[in-house]
């Protein structure tokens, strides 16, 4: 069995978007747990396996691309299924007294941290992956009631772009791999405060 090691590219590249309007595109479907990993053997929606033993610090994106067959025109890429993530974003409170700051802070780590939940901050935002339900998510933040904290669910694909490799895989290589729904495109749903 052969073993790749390298992504030769991206179905978003525009070379490789315009290939795959005459190409057969296999899918190789990914959850998010899958996806941060750097060794493992799939299956492809033709039934067909690969083995995978990429280099490393190689972070694996929707799209990527695995093979190509000039031959056969056939491009084998990945689909990478990313749970939802909970955005917290402090925006509310610029300009508040430190004090204040200091304690919606507080009480936004200790809701999260007490959840045992992950979480990385970007600015003004904190990104916690969708570990449990998102109505247990979303009570949680509500039980709180953080002023000047807006709490919105966003698809894990439009985070990614604003995050680091080691901030992608803390949201979301440390989730639970039962859990990976796959993430349509949607407007941000904000949570009742």
């Amino acid at each position: 069995m052969q073993i790749y090691s390298e992504i030769i590219g991206n179905l978003r590249d525009p070379q490789w978007a315009d290939r795959s309007k005459s190409d057969r595109v296999e899918y190789i479907e990914l959850d998010q747990w899958t996806a941060q990993k750097s060794r493992f053997v799939v299956q492809s929606d033709a039934g067909d396996e690969y083995a995978v033993a990429l280099k490393r610090h190689t972070q694996l994106v929707d799209g990527d691309i695995l093979a190509y067959d000039a031959l056969n025109r056939r491009i084998v890429a990945f689909r990478i299924r990313l749970n939802d993530v909970l955005v917290a974003d402090l925006a509310g409170l610029a300009g508040a007294p430190a004090d204040e700051l200091l304690h919606t802070a507080v009480e936004l780590g200790h809701a999260i941290g007490n959840q045992h939940w992950p979480a990385v901050v970007k600015g003004t935002k904190v990104y916690v992956p969708l570990t449990v339900d998102r109505k247990v998510m979303a009570s949680v933040m509500q039980t709180h009631r953080l002023e000047g904290v807006t709490c919105t669910f966003q698809p894990g694909a439009e985070v990614i772009p604003y995050l680091a490799p080691h901030e992608i895989r803390r949201l979301f290589g440390g989730t639970d791999p039962g859990c990976a729904e796959h993430a349509h495109h949607h407007h941000p749903e904000p949570i009742a405060q």
